[in-house]
């Protein structure tokens, strides 16, 4: 974040329906939290600003240049009003599963791709573009997403229609997933060094061979032979496991056709959620994303 507010609030359901339930109310949060120490022009900087309130603009004494609270956000371009954007922001961060756009489509009272729109600006503002190191005990897995192939892989072969996805999880701590081509010993390894900067107090993982080698980088490396065993003494792999149950029940339950595409935007919305499971500002935070993410257009979102 480029800035931390001087405020905080924790928000539920029914402050949010009394706090924000208009328009004006909106933008004066998202001035509180944009320019915490005054208004300041996104074009030349300068602080010397007056207000057109009618038409709930600025104009910079400086430049001359008139411009709005959403100005330069992910807000600009929207026709959709403020509150709607405030609520969806609220039930897609405290949906433990996700929420689907058709969803999202009913409680707004809006089209289905506005919806889907909406949902996929909101996901994308939850990208971490600078993720931190993961310490400790680290667990890793990978899984696999789509059309199932029986090719006496053990479940590890691909198809088409068919993504591997990569997770690494610090006990106590955040979440990292990633998609890739295929579970090879050198994307498996790679994505671990991304995530742990070979800094790790411990690595566990399954039996599966990609994992083999390890050891030279980390100070232990534990295993689990899921045919025989899924717990020796602490060494186990149930919390990554946890996650991957949780998004294909997010999968079924919630979006029920995820594409390859855009498969990784909705994973790092679930690693969102779960990085910030204890935030109780959530909402504010998240905000405070779309107000600094750069704009996404429709046409770049579906082509090809």
């Amino acid at each position: 974040m480029k800035r931390k507010p001087t405020f905080a609030q924790e928000i539920d359901l029914p402050t949010l329906v009394a706090q924000f339930g208009s328009e004006d109310k909106c933008r004066a949060y998202l001035e509180a939290l944009r320019w915490p120490d005054g208004v300041v022009c996104p074009r030349c900087g300068g602080k010397a600003i007056s207000r057109i309130a009618k038409r709930g603009q600025f104009d910079c004494d400086s430049c001359r240049y008139q411009f709005s609270v959403t100005a330069g956000t992910t807000f600009h371009d929207s026709h959709l009003p403020l509150w709607k954007w405030f609520l969806a922001v609220y039930v897609i961060g405290e949906s433990k599963k996700g929420i689907s756009a058709n969803q999202l489509k009913r409680m707004l009272g809006v089209s289905y791709k506005t919806a889907w729109y909406l949902s996929h600006r909101i996901r994308a503002s939850m990208r971490d573009e600078a993720p931190e190191e993961l310490y400790g005990i680290v667990e890793a897995d990978e899984t696999y997403i789509g059309g199932v192939v029986h090719d006496g892989t053990r479940g590890r072969g691909l198809s088409p229609n068919r993504f591997v996805v990569l997770g690494a999880v610090e006990r106590g701590g955040e979440l990292r997933l990633r998609v890739t081509d295929r579970a090879t010993k050198k994307n498996l390894h790679r994505f671990l060094g991304d995530v742990t900067g070979g800094h790790a107090e411990a690595v566990y993982t399954d039996a599966f061979t990609g994992y083999n080698g390890i050891e030279n980088t980390y100070q232990r490396h534990g295993t689990v032979n899921h045919t025989e065993e899924w717990v020796q003494g602490d060494i186990h792999t149930q919390t990554i496991e946890s996650v991957w149950s949780l998004f294909k029940r997010s999968i079924l339950g919630s979006y029920h056709h995820l594409s390859g595409k855009h498969l990784q935007a909705y994973l790092d919305e679930m690693a969102f959620r779960y990085n910030n499971r204890e935030n109780a500002y959530l909402f504010r935070d998240t905000l405070l994303r779309l107000i600094d993410a750069d704009s996404m257009k429709y046409a770049e979102l579906i082509a090809s």
